[in-house]
């Protein structure tokens, strides 16, 4: 008995709830039938001007949409091409990660070098890569190896190179958006 008059409390709050918050937000907005236009193509139009609509076959809109890839990226870019000696390990876009694989010059085993570069944004700034370049030098053996950091000399030399190359493929980019307008 006590049970079911509690589900009825219960029921009666979430329904007042309810009411208040669709009448409270917003949602429900009264309309007035006088401004509604009655032929569907009317009411049609008027959504589209006001812009609550959408079209499924637009003919005024640019095929492929407007979306950030990789490509568009200039920093992105520069920095594959930088580093395009070198074979990469992972590279994650979304996650803004390019790690190479360890890569040796004239095939010398006993010394080689991995680069890591994080992107901490999109827009081409000198902080806007974390780059870090390991060493591994190894003794005859290859499980006798010591791993260090690399210089900062390098560090600098790299991100100089792809701000460098960041900078022209943007201007590149922003040339060929004044010329399609």
């Amino acid at each position: 008995m006590i049970l079911k008059k509690m589900m009825k409390f219960i029921k009666i709050i979430l329904f007042t709830s309810l009411l208040l918050n669709i009448f409270g937000c917003g949602l429900y907005k009264p309309v007035d039938a006088r401004k509604t236009p009655t032929k569907a193509s009317d009411r049609a139009q008027k959504n589209i001007e006001e812009g609550r609509s959408f079209k499924v076959f637009d003919s005024n809109r640019r095929a492929g949409g407007d979306f950030q890839f990789a490509s568009s990226n200039g920093l992105w870019k520069a920095s594959l091409d930088v580093i395009d000696f070198m074979p990469l390990s992972s590279v994650n876009y979304s996650g803004g990660m390019i790690i190479t694989d360890w890569y040796s010059e004239n095939n010398n085993p006993k010394k080689s070098i991995k680069i890591s570069i994080r992107f901490l944004t999109n827009e081409v700034r000198s902080d806007a890569l974390d780059i870090k370049i390991f060493n591994r030098t190894c003794n005859n053996s290859s499980f006798d190896c010591k791993f260090t950091d690399s210089s900062e000399v390098l560090v600098a030399e790299l991100k100089k190179e792809i701000l460098k190359k960041a900078t022209i493929y943007n201007k590149e980019d922003k040339e060929k958006i004044k010329k399609k307008k």
